[in-house]
């Protein structure tokens, strides 16, 4: 038995995941007003993920089921203790990855959003998933939230906010990542720049496409 398979966090991530597969790509991006193409422009968008994201403040945006074990499992199987993530939304990959936490027996989250409402739900999924107390929740732009008060040592690194910002991100915590933490970037193929840093054979990471759309990477 996990923090994970039982109540109160497995009912409520059920409810979360059922709620976030009822809503298609295609209702996403009419909502949003955009073109599959423009979409793809804004996600690489190192100035106009705002306003992208802004769009789009009332939908989950989640990892899928598969990809949230999976964070679950890299969490617990590294002993993680000190985790950074980098785009809550409404906190389903933090839910995941504070089970790790509390499992692990306890830790530090830092995850950061820059949408108001969606902070609101984050909290809301944490406290009702008996999470709360391990998470610190930093409201605003992540080159801010994330530049300041963290821990001298990070095990794990979750990329999931805006893609053209991945690179930016990680320089900000990569002095604090331990030799072997992990870092799991979804949809990196939308930060070529960040690929290309992980991937380079002297940039100090081994790394992997993994998974569904995932960039796994190791801090050497």
């Amino acid at each position: 038995m996990t923090t994970l398979t039982t109540t109160p966090l497995a009912p409520l991530l059920e409810s979360l995941f059922k709620s976030a597969e009822e809503t298609s790509q295609e209702m996403i991006l009419a909502a949003a007003n955009l073109s599959d193409g423009e979409r793809a422009r804004l996600m690489r968008s190192k100035t106009d993920y705002q306003d992208f994201y802004g769009r789009l403040k009332d939908f989950p945006l989640a990892v899928s089921r598969e990809t949230g074990t999976l964070l679950y499992m890299l969490a617990r199987s590294c002993g993680a203790r000190s985790i950074v993530e980098f785009g809550t939304s409404f906190g389903i990959s933090t839910l995941h990855l504070a089970a790790a936490l509390r499992d692990n027996g306890g830790g530090r989250l830092i995850t950061s959003e820059f949408e108001p409402s969606k902070v609101a739900r984050a909290k809301e999924n944490l406290t009702s998933g008996g999470l709360i107390d391990l998470v610190d929740i930093r409201e605003g732009d992540a080159l801010q939230t994330l530049s300041v008060d963290l821990p001298e040592s990070i095990d794990l690194l979750l990329l999931d906010g805006a893609k053209a910002l991945y690179s930016e991100v990680l320089s900000l915590v990569e002095s604090r990542l331990r030799p072997g933490a992990l870092i799991i970037a979804d949809d990196a193929d939308y930060s070529p720049d960040y690929l290309a840093r992980v991937n380079s054979p002297t940039g100090g990471y081994l790394s992997t496409p993994f998974a569904e759309d995932i960039e796994l990477s190791m801090r050497l």
